[in-house]
């Protein structure tokens, strides 16, 4: 029996009957031999981890963009956040902790530079919506490995697919992640927009404190600890509809303080603008792009598709850098 197989065996004894088990995935769209050693989910988990797209997500605004400081979110640190508190909820559930991370780990992979501000301008480009969520299934099935993808299971990218409010992921993995994501975003967000000087925490309304707590320590413990007496023995993960109704009016009260607040939001037109600049750019000039974007167009691909892919991928420095490369002129040197 290879060390693969002890741990499904394992999971049987020690998971939730309502878990995702490794061994009943759905599997991948291309069959692959099992690895000895990790499951499927682990093996999805990795993949995710050491892709190109992950390490740039280090690069990628949260809320404020190239904020001065080092103590502020990235796309990343946030991501961070939501492994470890999904994580935390999955064990406690008796769920399968590798799925929800590589649920967690990928689920924001797909955000463009620039925060929610880039997804807007490139749907305003595109004359279509732009969904973060549905570029991320897209780079890990398509635009990863030079176009090959990471060929990750059905359940992971299910539940990166369906993590936004509106929708539901299939597992209660995904349903884990989907929770974990609003639960670390409003509360680093708030640790943020104090760290900033736009919000104080007396700010936050007394009834949304009296239930969640006040400070993003309490409020992360409290969320947590809710979710997991909510869902303990169902088959179902989610929030009492008291702190659920709390999170909802503390998100209200985000988007009116902070998350449309000018002085956060100063330098999102001049972002909006560089998108826009970006894609018109490269619909006029595509051989300026990677050679595996060319590819795909060549292969049949929408050339806006994949000028769009282009952008989604690149951080805010390298958008930044690019649009000064051709449109600001450089000093003159005859050397």
């Amino acid at each position: 029996m290879t060390v693969r197989e002890e741990i499904e065996k394992r999971e049987h004894k020690i998971f939730s009957p309502f878990a995702a088990f490794s061994d009943e995935s759905k599997g991948r769209k291309v069959y692959e031999e099992h690895c000895d050693l990790r499951t499927v989910y682990q093996r999805d988990r990795d993949r995710i981890l050491h892709c190109k797209s992950f390490r740039r997500l280090k690069h990628k605004t949260q809320v404020f963009l190239s904020p001065y400081g080092d103590h502020y979110r990235t796309r990343l640190t946030h991501t961070l956040e939501v492994s470890q508190i999904a994580r935390t909820i999955a064990r406690s559930l008796r769920l399968n902790e590798d799925l929800t991370e590589a649920i967690a780990l990928g689920h924001d992979i797909g955000h463009t530079p620039f925060g929610h501000a880039g997804e807007r301008a490139l749907t305003e480009a595109l004359n279509r919506p732009f969904f973060h969520n549905e570029q991320s299934v897209r780079v890990l099935e398509k635009l990863e490995k030079e176009g090959k993808g990471l060929n990750l299971t059905q359940e992971v990218l299910d539940g990166i697919l369906n993590h936004k409010t509106s929708l539901m992921p299939s597992t209660l993995e995904g349903k884990i992640v989907r929770i974990s994501d609003k639960v670390a975003y409003i509360s680093h967000d708030i640790d943020d927009g104090i760290r900033a000087d736009i919000l104080k925490e007396e700010d936050i309304p007394a009834d949304i404190s009296s239930i969640l707590g006040h400070s993003t320590r309490d409020r992360i413990n409290n969320l947590i600890h809710d979710a997991i007496n909510n869902s303990m023995d169902k088959n179902d993960v989610s929030l009492s509809k008291e702190y659920e109704d709390a999170l909802l009016r503390l998100r209200e009260f985000m988007f009116k303080n902070l998350y449309t607040n000018m002085k956060a939001k100063s330098e999102e037109i001049k972002a909006t603008k560089i998108i826009r600049i970006l894609f018109e750019h490269y619909m006029e000039h595509t051989e300026e792009m990677s050679i595996e974007f060319l590819a795909m167009i060549d292969g049949g691909e929408r050339q806006d598709t994949v000028v769009c892919d282009y952008i989604a991928g690149m951080t805010d420095n390298y958008a930044i850098m690019k649009f000064q490369d051709i449109y600001v002129p450089h000093s003159w040197n005859i050397l």
